[in-house]
């Protein structure tokens, strides 16, 4: 069953349906997981930065 807004032959972002309930809870988390791990890194490489600032000295 197509949806309105949802064609088969395009992958484009503007034909995906972002009204429906379903794809903001997927992209919701998806974005919340990516930004905890962008998070992440940007600590573990300001802390290796630091370890490394006080090991030069």
């Amino acid at each position: 069953m197509m949806l309105h807004g949802e064609t088969v032959h395009s992958p484009l972002p503007q034909d995906i349906p972002w009204w429906s309930p379903d794809f903001a809870i997927f992209f919701g988390v998806l974005y919340l997981v990516l930004l905890v791990i962008g998070c992440g890194l940007g600590v573990v490489l300001l802390r290796a930065l630091r370890d490394a600032r006080k090991a030069a000295h």
